[in-house]
């Protein structure tokens, strides 16, 4: 059996071995869970949107570090991108099957954290 250093996996089932340093899975998971991954995630869930709607929809993320992100998150197969062929282009995110599926255990993250938190005095 050959085994790259990008496909080393845990255990015979295929699993991959996230502890190594060159697991592709590891890169997924500090895509998801870098500073601006888990919002955009979070974002995404509901509605597709179109970068400057994603880019007011969280609070303190530069267009920079968007498009960063997003571009990871593309590569990684949690968010679609569709480029719309106008003058200036309309480019739209939104999550694929993959992003919805690792997107529903972070809402859930989120909803336990602001249960648990204090009520908020305003």
């Amino acid at each position: 059996m050959t085994e790259s250093a990008q496909l080393t996996q845990a255990d015979p089932e295929g699993r991959y071995d996230v502890f190594h340093t060159d697991c592709a899975a590891r890169d997924v998971v500090d895509h998801v869970t870098s500073r601006w991954g888990v919002w955009v995630l979070i974002a995404l869930r509901s509605n597709s949107l179109r970068f400057y709607e994603l880019r007011d929809s969280i609070q303190g993320i530069s267009e920079k570090m968007l498009a960063q992100t997003l571009r990871s998150l593309v590569q990684d197969g949690l968010v679609w991108r569709e480029v719309e062929p106008t003058t200036p282009p309309q480019v739209t995110y939104g999550l694929t099957d993959f992003g919805l599926d690792i997107g529903e255990p972070l809402k859930e993250l989120f909803d336990r954290i602001t249960r648990r938190l204090p009520p908020r005095s305003e």
